[in-house]
């Protein structure tokens, strides 16, 4: 029974082999291949490889761009869309002049030739990397602080492939990353972050007066943003103290004033006016109501 029951196991193993030999050589397979990076610069050019290494002619050859939707590059032996005037064939290969930004991404080449057992389908995928030099940052200097205070100086730039690190400068000299203890010119108490582009100061100090610039760099290349001045000044309490002292001795002479006008009358005087003045209005009226009165009557 156990010999009958491989035999059977054998036999229905080869038919499936032969299915599958019989649909390979029907209707051929796709061969795809290890996924390749390509490096370009933006602005610059890339080739793009297709490694079928054959020497008949294929039936069709086709690239297209993957992604969310797929887009024809090469179809029918015409290259589409925005690359009809900027890019050409090296046998199953593509140049592609003046790389932008837009064109990262991935690429496949199809390729299918006839044979005596049916179609065969190539297939290449390729990676295509666009480098891209950062460009000029964006620099928040404060224009001034007080001595004591933490002050943050930040620098971001967004177009930059990789990504790039920040250097900060002032006065045109380079800021180390970690500054060292003893340093007569430099505050030593700011630390700053090269991946994120802050320096800040946790205690800024009249020394850190200066004019300050951020550089962006990555391997493509580096912009710097225009230098800002910082001034920093000590917090000024003789001049506060002389400002409170000031207010309150006019708040004292005012009220010493209005004590000295109270005992003197003026306010009395005043009131006093004030009432005969009124009193002079309401004769006026009445006589003015008596004589409408009288000439009423008769």
């Amino acid at each position: 029974m156990a010999r009958r029951s491989r035999h059977r196991f054998l036999l229905l193993l080869l038919s499936y082999l032969g299915v599958a030999l019989g649909y390979h050589n029907a209707y051929g397979f796709s061969t795809p291949r290890n996924h390749q990076v390509v490096t370009a610069i933006e602005f610059q050019e890339a080739i793009l490889s297709c490694k079928y290494q054959k020497k008949t002619s294929p039936s069709r050859l086709e690239w297209k761009k993957l992604g969310p939707s797929v887009s024809f590059v090469y179809y029918q032996q015409a290259f589409q869309g925005d690359f009809k005037d900027r890019a050409e064939m090296l046998n199953f290969s593509i140049r592609i002049k003046n790389v932008t930004r837009k064109d990262a991404g991935q690429y496949r080449c199809e390729v299918s030739v006839p044979s005596d057992q049916g179609q065969n389908l190539e297939e290449d995928v390729i990676a295509l990397e666009v480098l891209v030099a950062p460009g000029v940052p964006l620099c928040e200097v404060p224009s001034s602080a007080l001595s004591g205070t933490v002050v943050e100086l930040k620098c971001q730039d967004k177009e930059g492939f990789p990504a790039p690190e920040y250097t900060w400068f002032k006065n045109g000299v380079h800021l180390l990353e970690n500054p060292k203890s003893g340093h007569k010119i430099t505050n030593i108490s700011y630390t700053m972050n090269r991946k994120t582009g802050t320096l800040q100061f946790n205690s800024v100090s009249k020394l850190d007066t200066g004019e300050y610039f951020c550089e962006a760099r990555n391997s493509v290349g580096y912009h710097k943003c225009p230098g800002k001045q910082m001034q920093v000044d000590d917090l000024n309490i003789t001049g506060i103290l002389g400002a409170v002292i000031t207010v309150a001795l006019l708040i004292l002479f005012c009220g010493l004033g209005a004590c000295y006008a109270q005992k003197k009358g003026y306010f009395a005087k005043e009131n006093s006016f004030q009432k005969n003045n009124s009193d002079s209005k309401a004769a006026k009226m009445s006589e003015c109501d008596f004589k409408h009165t009288k000439s009423f009557v008769i």
